[in-house]
């Protein structure tokens, strides 16, 4: 094999483990509250595909606030889903991407708890590229994503990249490299994931390293049945999650695209109640939890 050709295998190897390093059940809603109120919004995003339904968290307490406000103020009215990308999340809340919108440069601080992470149906906070990792005052996304393995979850991506390329340069293993370049001829990104993470214990054992890192059982335990997008953990603010409607994120994700916009637009309105939280627990089945 030329170096040439090694090191195109390496840098597809590199960005499809990237970009892989991302069911249909509901997830149960535990939610923490500092408070005593009987009371607690429900939030519905209507939508053409049909209705659903969220909980908003209180350990995040600036995006609540703020999407509430939207809500009430009818910003998020005749909006539509601008971003849609199957099997990792749908897009939408472009208040500022309305004709004559008001030209912002307004952000929310990151607010991150290790308890809330972007299993399907989660609720979270779109931004751009920040140091701060500062959030958008409008957009926000819903996760669709998809179920992972153990393997997938506990292998930090960055150390089997580089693992898997030393791994490369060395003659002994010319059969694995070959395997490699026959799944990158035909396009097999996938198979190539997998093979790679298959090789996770062979990199460790040849080159003295450890490929892991630490995940708590909670995540490892939603991310392999229910499914989600771990890879956006820790770095997007999750503030609530859907409790009802996980069938209309599947239909959405699922429509027509083109560079990641739906070809026709899909609409949607925000509205929000106060509810009884005896009333939610019976029927979405929300823990609530007093700190």
């Amino acid at each position: 094999m030329t170096l040439k050709k090694q090191l195109f295998l390496f840098f597809t190897i590199s960005m499809v483990l990237s970009a892989c390093a991302q069911e249909q059940r509901s997830f149960v809603v535990q939610k923490y509250t500092k408070t005593e109120g009987k009371k607690d919004f429900l939030v519905t995003i209507h939508t053409s595909m049909g209705d659903m339904k969220a909980i908003l968290y209180d350990e995040t307490p600036l995006h609540r606030d703020n999407f509430l406000k939207l809500i009430k103020e009818g910003s998020y009215d005749s909006t539509i889903w601008h971003r849609v990308i199957k099997d990792f999340m749908i897009q939408g809340g472009g208040v500022d991407m309305k004709p004559n919108a008001p030209k912002k440069i307004e952000t929310i601080p990151a607010e991150f708890d290790a308890r809330l992470f972007h299993v399907k149906g989660a609720l979270a906070a779109a931004r751009t590229n920040n140091p701060a990792k500062a959030s958008s005052w409008c957009q926000f996304y819903i996760v669709q994503g998809k179920t992972w393995t153990k393997d997938e979850l506990t292998i930090d991506q960055k150390k089997l990249n580089a693992g898997i390329g030393q791994l490369l340069q060395n003659d002994q293993f010319i059969a694995l490299r070959e395997e490699l370049v026959a799944l990158q001829e035909k396009r097999d990104y996938d198979g190539i994931n997998k093979l790679v993470t298959s090789k996770a214990s062979l990199i460790e054992s040849e080159l003295g390293i450890s490929v892991r890192k630490e995940v708590s059982d909670d995540r490892i335990n939603t991310y392999t049945t229910i499914g989600g997008t771990p890879h956006l953990d820790d770095a997007y603010t999750v503030f609530g999650q859907l409790v009802e409607g996980y069938e209309v994120i599947d239909k959405i994700a699922s429509t027509q695209c083109v560079r990641d916009k739906p070809v026709e637009d899909l609409y949607l309105t925000i509205e929000v109640e106060e509810v009884s939280k005896k009333k939610l627990s019976k029927q979405f089945g929300i823990n609530y939890v007093n700190q």
